[in-house]
């Protein structure tokens, strides 16, 4: 058994992707001399920005675009960094990690940045040739290649990765039929009229778009012919993408015994239960709360790089928005969009524009906003959200914007 200690107090990250990656430039910021770093990520790339897999899949970058930090980085600030390094044992009481290699390697603190796995239901077929996730590198180079003979391909889930997965393959070139099981397009972000708005949208673009659609099973001997629905429909396919979520990758701290919900539980400091183990990004859960999000992993790396500093900053919740443009439409959401009891609701809509916003106030704050096709104004709406800021006998006036609201509360005053 090989054993691996540094002259210095010795941190070690397992994971490296953007919640891993940020740590490291965090601490290099605010802990430049106290640790010994060592970043074990299981993939063959260094760490890549996952957030612009889409943009590589539809061929708007390349992957070169990806790196979050080029090899000079972790000479020049003494990280080790290694790749194709899979953790696959945990010994918490006893300060040490096992790799896929045989290799064990002891810790005096432990990072876990292991981030999630993406969901995969147990249905017939998912065995075959031709069924994949839309999750990292490896998995956008299989679509590319799809793309490039045009294939049919179904893409199950109407979220973010679905839709991105959907605009990207048929940018390239490839038959895209998107499956959703619920009664709009990102449930979780847009109401009814403004899902509708980004239906439109993708449909213009070519991709055939099933709500409500149940998947039963994935048809084919060795390689993926079709999906069968449980209403009885079927429809070919050369390739299914599932795209329906993700789950916290808890593997090694469950074993470990800490203490776990849906992800690691950590306290304001990604403290776990353990004193000197800590967990951040999609695998961490504060305060009941797991984000899926990188905004939310990079503030929490901030807390974390502080406290293993000897600082004070706590991590203490975020605001869940999410901004970001599916097959050329600009999407914001914030905080409540459905309206419950006791708000009231503002709309403004441009059908033939393409453009629709709403805001949910509750008394004189915001509880929530959403834009479909120009998001130039989210930054207001986030912040007003995130702040707190009252917003006086304003409510839904703000539908139109931080223009008007800055020039009546001046009024007002």
């Amino acid at each position: 058994m090989l054993s691996t200690r540094f002259t210095r107090e010795t941190l070690v990250i397992v994971g490296n992707g953007m919640a891993g990656a940020r740590l490291c430039a965090e601490l290099v910021a605010q802990a430049p001399q106290r640790y010994d770093i060592l970043v074990l990520g299981a993939e063959p790339e260094p760490a890549y920005n996952r957030v612009l897999l889409s943009s590589v899949l539809a061929g708007e970058i390349d992957e070169a675009a990806l790196s979050l930090h080029p090899q000079e980085f972790y000479a020049s600030h003494h990280i080790k960094m290694e790749t194709s390094a899979k953790a696959v044992a945990l010994d918490a009481a006893g300060h040490s990690i096992t790799l896929a290699d045989g290799r064990t390697i002891a810790f005096d603190r432990l990072v876990l940045a292991t981030g999630s796995q993406p969901l995969m239901p147990p249905l017939p077929g998912m065995g075959l040739e031709g069924v994949m996730a839309f999750r990292d590198l490896a998995d956008t180079r299989r679509l590319q290649a799809l793309a490039a003979r045009a294939a049919e391909v179904v893409v199950i889930g109407g979220g973010l990765l679905g839709l991105e997965a959907a605009a990207g393959l048929v940018r390239r070139g490839a038959k895209v039929r998107l499956l959703h099981l619920m009664d709009r397009l990102m449930e979780r972000q847009l109401d009814h009229a403004g899902a509708a708005h980004l239906r439109r949208a993708m449909e213009r673009r070519g991709i055939v778009v099933e709500i409500g659609a149940s998947t039963s099973a994935i048809r084919g001997e060795q390689q993926v012919e079709g999906v069968a629905l449980a209403d009885g429909r079927s429809f070919g396919a050369q390739a299914v993408v599932w795209a329906i979520g993700i789950k916290p990758e808890i593997t090694l701290a469950r074993s470990a015994g800490l203490e776990t919900g849906r992800g690691i539980k950590v306290d304001d400091r990604m403290r776990t239960s353990h004193a000197d183990i800590y967990a951040l990004g999609e695998c961490a859960e504060h305060r009941a709360q797991v984000y899926g999000l990188v905004e939310p992993a990079y503030a929490q790396a901030a807390a974390l790089a502080s406290h293993l500093g000897g600082g004070d900053a706590a991590y203490e919740g975020s605001v869940l928005a999410t901004h970001l443009k599916i097959a050329g439409v600009g999407i914001f959401s914030c905080g409540d969009v459905q309206g419950a009891q006791g708000t009231s609701s503002a709309v403004l809509e441009d059908a033939a524009g393409g453009i629709y916003r709403k805001v949910v106030t509750e008394g004189d704050r915001l509880k929530g906003a959403v834009l479909v096709g120009d998001t130039e104004d989210a930054g207001f709406y986030r912040d007003l959200l995130a702040q707190g800021t009252p917003i006086g006998g304003f409510g839904a006036d703000l539908v139109f914007g931080p223009q008007f609201f800055s020039t009546g509360t001046q009024v007002a005053a």
